[in-house]
């Protein structure tokens, strides 16, 4: 079921499994290479934003938690409020990331938001520029936009579809 949700496959599948829910002002985004699939049983909340990510069966996405491009949660998981699953992560079955903590890796530390340096020690490898904008970490800002423009470009005639 959908209430108010933001469904779009950008250049890739979005999947929802049967019983599963995604709640008002979510946004859940396919990309060519990450579509997004949620299992069976999943309640998405409000304003969690599922870009590019699996979720696998019974899994609880918090309001505000965000799941980037190549991050996979494991059955039963929970993201709880604004928590966060980075590029490329793997949350094992039965995990929780707590309110507002970070997971990072494969298999994924979660760590509480105040431990950047070690965030970064991980999140540095999972090459966030080549998976989320397809481009080289030392690409300008100029050129990294310019693709970003041009992508959304490609949707500037869409309409929207009542379902």
């Amino acid at each position: 079921m959908l209430f108010g949700a933001v469904l779009t496959a950008e250049d890739g599948d979005v999947e929802i499994g049967a019983n599963s829910v995604v709640m008002e002002n979510a946004l859940v985004r396919g990309r060519r290479s990450h579509p997004a699939q949620i299992g069976r049983d999943v309640l998405i909340g409000p304003h969690a934003h599922v870009n590019g990510a699996r979720v696998a069966d019974g899994s609880f996405v918090a309001t505000g938690a965000a799941l980037f491009p190549g991050a996979v949660i494991g059955d039963g998981s929970e993201v709880r409020i604004h928590g966060v699953v980075h590029v490329n992560s793997v949350l094992p079955a039965g995990s929780t990331v707590p309110i507002g903590w970070v997971a990072v890796g494969d298999p994924a530390e979660v760590f509480s938001p105040d431990r950047h340096d070690e965030i970064w020690a991980v999140q540095e490898q999972l090459d966030f520029p080549g998976t989320v904008y397809g481009v080289e970490r030392a690409t300008t800002a100029s050129e990294r936009m310019a693709h970003q423009s041009a992508w959304f470009a490609a949707h500037r005639d869409d309409r929207l579809v009542d379902g």
